[in-house]
């Protein structure tokens, strides 16, 4: 018996207090303890995003897409930010705005210019078609959500490119499709039922008549969104005479019931060489 307990005694010596673990030393290539990490501070992901951005609209029409979002970036119920873009150019045939939370866009941002730049170095004379960034986003978003660390945005991809307009949607949890009407946040409540309305009746825009019909929806937006903005970015992305997409930027003020703004051209693609 005594040597029994004697041999217990040696096996415990010095060990760890009952439901505890041993105090494992670090490896010659770690400063890490392992035990310090396992009870240190958590590993965390996102709860609930901190600035966040409205409905972003989508609407195709002959020959191209129009994308419109307010420029407000909301601090919970506070209006924050008021001058805030939620609309990017990707490349010369590609837009894309988000709604959500607005540093993870911008992390968005970094990421789609950098892979922008990398395929533009090859030089090789291709680039990344609207398809294929939609095709991207949807495996990205995916990605980050299996891993129980979404990025917390919905998102519009829109342009013009092999001779057809694309519209499409990805949200954080890397759900996918296309449409030619998209309304992301309160919009897909107000705004694309007036979409849908209007293309049963007319399936083909033109391009006046989708940038009146998104106005009148922004328009529904900010009366009825507490979190909307009566400050509004558009973007129409285009095919002009067998040039490369033409994209125009719109910056409009919402007052008595009407937009005010003036129209300015953001990118024009010099015409290729026969």
């Amino acid at each position: 018996m005594e040597a029994l307990l004697e041999s217990r005694s040696g096996l415990w010596a010095g060990g760890p207090a009952p439901g505890q673990f041993y105090r494992i030393p670090p490896t010659p290539g770690s400063s890490v303890d392992p035990v310090s990490a396992l009870y240190g501070s958590p590993i965390t992901r996102t709860q609930n995003p901190m600035v966040t951005g409205t409905s972003v609209l989508g609407l195709k029409f002959e020959g191209g897409v129009v994308i419109a979002a307010d420029m407000l970036g909301s601090y919970g119920s506070l209006a924050r930010f008021r001058n805030i873009s939620r609309i990017m150019r990707v490349n010369n045939s590609t837009m894309l705005g988000a709604s959500g939370d607005y540093a993870d866009f911008q992390y968005l941002k970094q990421v789609l210019g950098q892979m922008v730049i990398d395929e533009e170095l090859l030089g090789d004379g291709h680039s990344y078609s609207p398809k294929a960034i939609h095709s991207w986003l949807t495996r990205a978003m995916y990605s980050r959500r299996s891993k129980m660390n979404p990025l917390w945005n919905t998102m519009v991809i829109g342009g013009y490119a092999d001779g057809e307009s694309f519209l499409g949607y990805v949200d954080m949890l890397g759900v996918a499709y296309e449409a030619p009407s998209l309304a992301t946040g309160y919009g897909a409540y107000l705004a694309q039922p007036l979409l849908r309305e209007v293309l049963e009746k007319q399936p083909v825009l033109s391009q006046t008549e989708a940038r009146e019909l998104v106005e009148r929806c922004m328009r529904v937006l900010y009366y009825r969104d507490a979190r909307s903005y009566n400050r509004v970015r558009s973007v129409n992305s285009k095919w002009e005479s067998n040039w490369q997409a033409v994209q125009f930027l719109s910056l409009y003020t919402l007052k008595n019931l009407y937009f005010e703004g003036h129209l300015s051209i953001l990118h024009i693609s010099e015409k290729p060489s026969t």
